[in-house]
């Protein structure tokens, strides 16, 4: 049997998972810019000797991105000294699909369910993608992408979609045409390292892993958009 640890810091979540002889161990918390605080003590607190090649860790799942710039270079950073220090291999899995992942562990959507999974990307833009629920698994249908909430354009074969995530604070601002497709909202669901861990085995076992060397974030975006003060709103 698969054994997975796992970290996640794409978001306002925090969270790392471990899962051994068919069992999960998660510490998860919404701790907004004190990942790098924490993650470290969430980890020796999940793991207390450290040693994950004792533990029989077969492989280190990621949460890629996209997400939080800063996020997801703790994450990747982390991920990329204990794949180092215990000859492990990695496993990046894409943020938004862990989302609807976590969505559906948490019943918010159900089985062939499509999911349009949605994160805030700050400076009025989101992150979003669907994906499918497919025999208890988030499969990806479309490729992450990055807009303005009005420039959001989900493929027209998607009839009914179940929306979760933080990026669903600009419902208002989306296409009319979208929001009549929407069966539901759950605008508070954020990713879980738990969740990465289903999809990490399926691609574990399809051999789909990296070596240390090629650990790295997914921002999406070509470029990191910055915005000046006056553009902000706040006074320089």
């Amino acid at each position: 049997m698969t054994t997975i640890l796992a970290i996640d810091t794409a978001t306002d979540a925090c969270s790392v998972a471990l899962y051994r002889d068919g069992e999960y161990s998660e510490i998860y918390e919404v701790i907004p810019r004190q990942h790098s605080q924490r993650l470290m003590p969430m980890l020796q607190e999940l793991l207390p000797s450290g040693d994950l090649r004792s533990l029989g860790i077969d492989a280190i799942a990621y949460g890629s991105g996209p997400g939080s710039f800063t996020g997801l270079r703790i994450a990747a950073s982390a991920v990329q000294g204990l794949a180092f220090a215990n000859d492990l291999p990695t496993i990046p899995v894409s943020t938004l699909a862990c989302q609807a992942q976590t969505a559906y562990r948490q019943g918010r959507v159900q089985s062939g369910d499509q999911v349009l999974s949605l994160l805030d990307a700050k400076i009025n833009e989101i992150y979003w993608s669907v994906a499918c629920i497919e025999s208890g698994m988030a499969v990806e249908a479309s490729p992450a992408a990055v807009c303005t909430p009005a420039d959001i354009r989900v493929g027209a074969h998607f009839q009914s979609l179940a929306a979760v995530g933080s990026g669903l604070k600009y419902l208002e601002a989306m296409p009319e045409e979208l929001r009549t497709r929407l069966q539901s909202t759950a605008v508070e669901v954020l990713p879980s390292a738990q969740d990465l861990i289903p999809l990490a085995v399926a691609a574990y076992s399809r051999g789909e892993t990296q070596r240390a060397t090629e650990v790295a974030p997914v921002y999406v975006r070509e470029e990191i958009s910055w915005k000046k003060l006056a553009e902000q709103g706040k006074k320089p």
